[in-house]
């Protein structure tokens, strides 16, 4: 089902890559929560009014908001088309995330009327009527919400959309609902149990948890969450697959949305290599990760001394020194500034989070190991964040 209505209305469907092909996955998803929530609302609130059950009709409210959080899904996916303007530079591919994070508000929300609601009726318990309807009616509203959360995970899956996800797991917690709604009225009418109430408040306990969830995945984003390891890992192998390049770091990635992402590098090379031949090697690199990974890429040109003995000789003693203290720790940029009465090795020294409050120690410790060799060393370090080079 999921495929044919793939085919019938998202054209070039394959091509997910396609922002445009993005936008109408999103807006396909969108039209079909509407037209099912509409539908599963009109039943439950039919079900609920026969039977006079709290949970009932609670969940048809819940599907009604669902119908809601669709339509925010639909105008999400529609406003991040939208291309960069002088206010926004870099597009509005952001509002998807913005709409999943409201897709968690209106979940939250739904959850907390449904607590209220249900410890009401567990105060003043009314009698719930059993009727062969409301059973169909429910046992089909799991079946449809069971097919529409398998419907919007892979349709998430295949676009990397974290909106669509909310989505889906708002119409797993859909199902589970309804099947505790369902469970009710079959130990009311077998057993004469009237736990509707103190059910309905276990799905809405239930319901407030996935909606933190679910903010909290649609929030990282937006506050510039650390880029996907295997996106660094793509960046890397692409500018490390060309032979000029000795090596890289201070890669930064930021996230303006699906199909607007960003980021920068520096590059190290050959000091001796002619300056117009890097600048070209360094353009050919931008457009291939532009063409091949869809990622704006700048390249920093950092030339390398190569050819020093002395240098390199006390880069090999620095980096030895550094894999004793912690394998973790790695440098960059090294250079030597000779002077008269002393010379300065500069560097960048890339520590873990986890050693911020080390950095003393570890100058205290480099210098040791550097001036046993000659009292003329000194160093000066900068300390680099770990984050930005894991390559």
């Amino acid at each position: 089902m999921s495929g044919l209505l793939l085919r019938l209305f998202v054209k070039d469907y394959r091509n997910t890559e396609d922002p445009k092909v993005r936008g109408a996955y999103g807006k396909l998803a969108g039209v079909v929560g509407i037209v099912c929530n509409l539908l599963l609302f009109a039943g439950k609130l039919i079900a609920g009014l026969l039977s006079g059950s709290v949970a009932i009709t609670a969940d048809a409210v819940n599907n009604l908001s669902d119908a809601s959080s669709s339509l925010v899904t639909l105008l999400g996916f529609k406003l991040a088309e939208r291309p960069a303007d002088e206010e926004h530079p870099y597009g509005h591919a952001r509002l998807e995330y913005l709409s999943g994070l409201a897709v968690a508000a209106l979940i939250l929300v739904i959850g907390v009327e449904l607590g209220k609601s249900s410890i009401e009726k567990i105060i003043n318990p009314e009698t719930v009527l059993f009727s062969w309807l409301t059973l169909a009616i429910l046992i089909g509203s799991i079946l449809v919400k069971l097919w529409m959360a398998l419907f919007c995970y892979k349709l998430g899956k295949k676009i990397d959309s974290a909106t669509l996800t909310a989505t889906a797991m708002d119409s797993r917690n859909d199902v589970i609902s309804t099947s505790a709604v369902l469970l009710g009225c079959l130990v009311g009418h077998f057993f004469g149990l009237q736990i509707d109430g103190y059910i309905g408040t276990l799905v809405a306990l239930f319901i407030i948890w996935s909606g933190c969830g679910i903010a909290k995945e649609t929030i990282s984003p937006l506050l510039g969450k650390q880029a996907d390891a295997e996106l660094v890992k793509s960046i890397s192998d692409l500018i490390m697959s060309h032979e000029k390049i000795l090596g890289i770091h201070d890669l930064m990635v930021h996230d303006y949305g699906p199909g607007q992402c960003f980021a920068s590098v520096h590059a190290e090379m050959d000091s001796r290599e002619n300056p117009l031949d890097c600048h070209d090697i360094i353009d050919d690199i931008e457009r291939d990760a532009l063409r091949e990974l869809r990622v704006h890429l700048v390249i920093h040109y950092d030339p390398i001394v190569t050819d020093d003995e002395e240098l390199n000789q006390m880069r090999a003693l620095v980096s030895a020194e550094l894999k004793q203290i912690d394998p973790q720790l790695t440098m960059h940029d090294f250079r030597m500034v000779r002077g008269p009465g002393h010379t300065n090795l500069i560097f960048d020294l890339v520590i873990p989070y986890s050693m911020e409050n080390r950095k003393k120690e570890l100058k205290e410790r480099i210098d040791e190991r550097v001036q046993f060799e000659d009292k003329r060393y000194y160093t000066v370090i900068t300390f680099d964040e770990a984050v930005h080079n894991r390559l």
